[in-house]
């Protein structure tokens, strides 16, 4: 199958690779410049349209005006091939979900909301989870390629703002349960117990999910180099802000975790791991206090 990927970033271009692997012919297109030796086997081309003229198309953009620049100002659906699937894999807002929605059937286009979790090396042992959804033809159509890329495609019906909806919420959660070990450490340190003895007990009782083991290494070892940066999971926290406020609701936890991500931002601290945030309430929020702990990562 020709395969058009749109964003060669650290997931982008795992994601391309493992198609290559699988014997697509896939066709990529990057905004800043990409050597072909880190894609070995993926086609270069100069421009995105080019990358629309395939079967199918993957779309992998830090966020919403991305990818309104990229392919909607551009007019890429009114050029596309006639009969392509675009699979947007990038976190994007629910309502900016439902505008592409819309524009893909006025263009006569099949569209897939594909979020996706897990970070770059997951990506590249092809072990994702893809939150899938739209319409149940388009589904069907690129769901052997989206099978290539994870160990499990989530459908979740055929509105795709729900993948999207629910992407936001995970990465929500996330960040929660950061900030709840990170509160945690607050008061035991405070007595003087090592956060790493605290996360050895609180894994094995209270609390075995894998958003808990990974993290809680992270934050015992201060080790924030990123896997996540803190400046996406910010707008990801913006976003789902902006998704409550849509159906009228404040949540207080995402409240008190978006300010810390801000916090961090606003400190130069937005490429490092979210997970920061961690280290910022552990800290009191001090920036100086920070300097010393982002120096031992680097």
């Amino acid at each position: 199958m020709q395969i058009g990927f749109i964003g060669l970033g650290s997931m982008g271009s795992a994601m391309a690779l493992n198609l290559v692997k699988a014997g697509h012919d896939v066709r990529a297109w990057n905004r800043s410049k990409v050597a072909q030796d880190s894609v070995p086997g993926v086609t270069l081309v100069e421009l995105p349209a080019d990358a629309f003229d395939a079967d199918a198309v993957f779309t992998m953009l830090s966020d919403d005006p991305a990818i309104r620049e990229v392919i909607l100002d551009a007019g890429l659906l009114a050029s596309a091939r006639p009969g392509l699937t675009h699979i947007v894999t990038s976190t994007i807002s629910v309502t900016f979900a439902r505008d592409l929605e819309r524009l893909h059937e006025e263009a006569g286009l099949g569209y897939v909301s594909a979020p996706v979790l897990g970070r770059p090396n997951v990506a590249a042992r092809g072990q994702l989870n893809i939150l899938a959804a739209g319409k149940a033809e388009a589904v069907a159509a690129i769901e052997p390629l989206l099978a290539l890329l994870s160990k499990k495609v989530w459908k979740l019906g055929e509105d795709p703002a729900r993948a999207n909806a629910a992407k936001l919420a995970c990465n929500m959660m996330i960040a929660m349960a950061i900030e709840a070990m990170a509160e945690g450490i607050v008061l035991t340190e405070s007595v003087g117990l090592d956060r790493a003895d605290f996360f050895e007990l609180i894994l094995a009782t209270l609390f075995s999910g894998r958003a808990y083991e990974s993290y809680s290494a992270q934050i015992a070892e201060r080790s924030f180099e990123p896997g996540f940066k803190a400046r996406l999971a910010l707008k990801d926290m913006r976003l789902a802000t902006a998704a409550g406020n849509a159906i009228g609701r404040t949540l207080p936890m995402l409240e008190a975790v978006r300010e810390g991500l801000g916090k961090a931002v606003s400190a130069g601290l937005g490429e490092k791991d979210w997970s920061i945030i961690a280290e910022m309430t552990v800290r009191g929020g001090s920036v100086a206090s920070l300097e010393t702990t982002t120096e031992k990562t680097q």
